[in-house]
């Protein structure tokens, strides 16, 4: 048995890559010089859009003494249940501590923890609007518990992509990038109770639909092919394109699902203008157009009609190991991008159609929503 003195010791950036915790390094300057993975996920930023960012640009303080300490370059700071903001999103409670980094005057390591203990069970209170804004905050216990090992991945999959030949490295971004994504989501049900959403942009439709469908690619060797029925003269939607992605990838696997049992299992996508379809959104403002459609379809048994016009509500589900949460959240994310959802049997062919219907990106003009 070979003794200590034999084994490779991991080297200091190492060790700080694989903390659980969210690390920053601090430039005197108070910009960033670097990020572990974990903050990484924190932020939902990779470590070279943050490196060279102010600090104050993407943290912000509920105490200003905080930031102020921070500037001095040289304070141990600790402060508990202190409140932050990430990237403009609303407060949230971190432990934040920061250390000047030894024989390099200005330098320091800025560390957040998300503290998670039993009063996380209950919430922080009623807000603004009352008892009703009372929301349980246990499933961010679980998300904490899956975000560790989430950082895990992304750092070696960063270092796989060392390792493999240029030819494979597609499947590493993916690995990082899919991480990233869920990551996100993780954050976006932590603050369910919050009535901001994520900033939406113009995305192109397609680009996103490729990307869910490399992402059910790589998860199964076996996976059913998927048909394409796309008109390419679409123009970008208004979306936020994680989320989009993350609907996308939904319903294809609950597509592939469905169609398994079949002897020749089909799944197609359709994407057109459906001209007509608005969102009505209350006395004095005008009517938000939806003309781009994407249609997920299946040639599977259909929904149990008992719970056709239930699907879409938490907990409810067909699947005997399924949770009942993916079309929740589906249409959730999809009503945050001001679009609609809906189901349809085509019995006579044996379909099952799942349509969404999103805004035109802003600025495109009246002739992008022709018809």
């Amino acid at each position: 048995m070979s003794g200590s003195a034999d084994w490779k010791r991991p080297d200091s950036a190492r060790l700080i890559a694989s903390l659980p915790l969210a690390c920053l390094l601090v430039a005197p300057d108070v910009t960033i010089a670097s990020a572990n993975p974990a903050a990484e996920q924190l932020t939902g930023q990779g470590a070279r859009r943050l490196v060279g960012r102010s600090l104050a640009s993407l943290l912000s303080f509920g105490e200003p003494l905080i930031m102020q300490r921070i500037g001095e370059g040289d304070a141990q700071l600790f402060a508990r249940a202190a409140k932050v903001s990430i990237n403009g999103q609303p407060m949230r409670q971190f432990d934040v501590m920061t250390a000047p980094v030894l024989h390099f005057p200005g330098w320091q390591m800025l560390v957040l923890n998300e503290p998670l203990g039993v009063e996380a069970l209950t919430g922080d209170g009623a807000g603004a609007g009352g008892g009703g804004d009372h929301v349980v905050r246990a499933p961010e216990i679980l998300a904490h518990e899956i975000k560790n090992p989430l950082a895990g991945i992304r750092g070696a999959a960063q270092l796989l992509e060392r390792t493999v030949p240029a030819k494979d490295r597609a499947l590493t971004d993916l690995i990082t990038s899919e991480v990233d994504r869920i990551a996100k989501l993780i954050d976006q049900m932590q603050t369910l109770s919050r009535r901001s959403t994520d900033p939406m942009r113009p995305c192109n439709l397609h680009e996103a639909m490729r990307r869910a469908q490399a992402v059910i690619s790589a998860a199964s060797a076996h996976a059913v092919s998927i048909e394409e029925e796309f008109d390419p003269s679409l123009p970008q939607v208004m979306c936020n394109p994680d989320s989009l992605v993350q609907v996308l990838l939904n319903l294809l696997a609950n597509a592939r699902e469905a169609s398994a049992p079949v002897r020749e299992p089909r799944v197609r996508v359709r994407t057109r203008f459906a001209s007509g379809i608005a969102l009505h959104r209350g006395p004095g403002n005008s009517p938000l157009r939806l003309p781009i459609e994407v249609r997920v379809s299946d040639n599977g048994p259909g929904i149990d009609p008992a719970l056709s016009d239930h699907i879409f509500e938490p907990f409810v589900t067909s699947k005997k190991q399924g949770q009942g949460l993916g079309l929740a959240l589906v249409q959730k994310l999809v009503r945050e991008m001001d679009g609609r959802i809906t189901h349809d049997r085509e019995e006579p062919a044996g379909w099952t159609h799942f349509r969404i219907h999103l805004p035109v990106a802003k600025g495109l003009g009246p002739n992008a929503e022709r018809g």
